[in-house]
């Protein structure tokens, strides 16, 4: 798992990418259809067309950063939009069910119950 600062915005990219594309081509989608600047942050998910691999890319103080993830067996899901929405927003616990592998349409949040 990626280990995050709290409170970085996820963004999913909802269509897939041409994986060959690197540092360069990844951030041209980051400004061009998600309307976002790489440098805010945030950490931006891409996904290539058999949803078998993963890639992050997110600013760190000083430079870029590119994780890349092979998936052994299966495929990620990625999430239904509504309309021609290039990208979505998710958040840490999103993401580790997200890589996981656990259907995020199925997830459910349940209600914290306070004690008194």
């Amino acid at each position: 798992m990626i280990g995050l600062p709290a409170g970085v915005p996820i963004y999913l990219c909802t269509k897939p990418v041409d994986f060959r594309k690197g540092f360069d081509g990844l951030t041209g989608i980051v400004t061009t259809a998600m309307n976002h600047s790489v440098t805010d942050g945030s950490l931006f998910l891409f996904v290539n067309r058999r949803r078998d691999r993963i890639k992050a890319l997110w600013w760190e103080t000083g430079g870029l950063t590119l994780w890349y993830r092979r998936l052994e067996q299966g495929t990620v899901e990625l999430p239904k939009t509504e309309g021609d929405t290039s990208h979505i927003v998710i958040d840490n616990v999103e993401l580790a069910m997200w890589i996981a592998g656990v259907s995020l349409k199925s997830a459910k949040n349940r209600r914290k119950r306070m004690v008194a």
